[in-house]
């Protein structure tokens, strides 16, 4: 198993580690906090070749975090550099990754990005909140078979409460729901997930009968 944590490490900014099936740990990697980034926040995804990938809540250029490859002889490289990037990051079949980041873009608020296998940002998606569109996506983003990405908004929509979207593989973005007042969900801070029906499942922060959060299901 590999994952992160936010701190620890040889400098304090947290550590990317690999626990074997005897269940021995290793450190693969010590962030320090500086141009190689700090605190990641969410975990790491694995190449066919063994790399892991992953993003940091702190560190780069900016100090608002770096999307980072580790490979296999535990080097570490930048491959961008972020405004708060707090979600994972996902793979097509090219190898190219994609993710969000909660703040940036063209009006403050966020965007969808895509990196390609030489390092190359393309923005994707700039959100631009209330009333007609998603703001400051916490959660990452999933992939379909036809190159369509879906995920949550903790702002915007409607009612300012967060949304679900679609955005698809020509960068068109499509709202498939805004979160109201409870007792429907609202805030969501996580992704969504999609079965082979096309139904997406997730969860909300806020809201419910007793305004403590809610399990959704989103119908195509």
């Amino acid at each position: 198993m590999y994952g992160t944590t936010t701190e620890g490490g040889a400098s304090g900014f947290g550590v990317v580690f690999k626990v074997d099936a005897t269940g021995k740990e290793t450190v693969l990697y010590s962030f320090t906090g500086g141009a190689d980034g700090g605190s990641p926040y969410t975990g790491v995804i694995l190449d066919p070749a063994g790399n892991l990938y992953g993003t940091t809540g702190s560190g780069g250029t900016g100090n608002n975090g770096v999307l980072f490859k580790l490979s296999t002889t535990g080097e570490e490289t930048v491959r961008h550099n972020f405004a708060w990037p707090p979600s994972g990051v996902i793979f097509d079949a090219a190898g190219n990754l994609y993710g969000t980041t909660q703040a940036g873009g063209a009006s403050g608020l966020g965007i969808v990005f895509k990196v390609d296998t030489t390092g190359q940002e393309t923005v994707l998606h700039s959100f631009t909140g209330s009333p007609l569109d998603g703001a400051s996506p916490i959660g990452g983003a999933i992939l379909d078979h036809a190159g369509n990405l879906y995920g949550t908004t903790s702002g915007g929509g409607a009612s300012n409460l967060g949304t679900v979207y679609m955005l698809d593989s020509t960068g068109e973005e499509t709202v498939l729901y805004s979160f109201a007042e409870t007792p429907d969900g609202n805030f969501p801070k996580a992704g969504v997930v999609r079965d082979p029906a096309r139904n997406l499942y997730g969860t909300t922060f806020f809201g419910g009968p007793s305004n403590q959060g809610t399990v959704f299901k989103l119908a195509p």
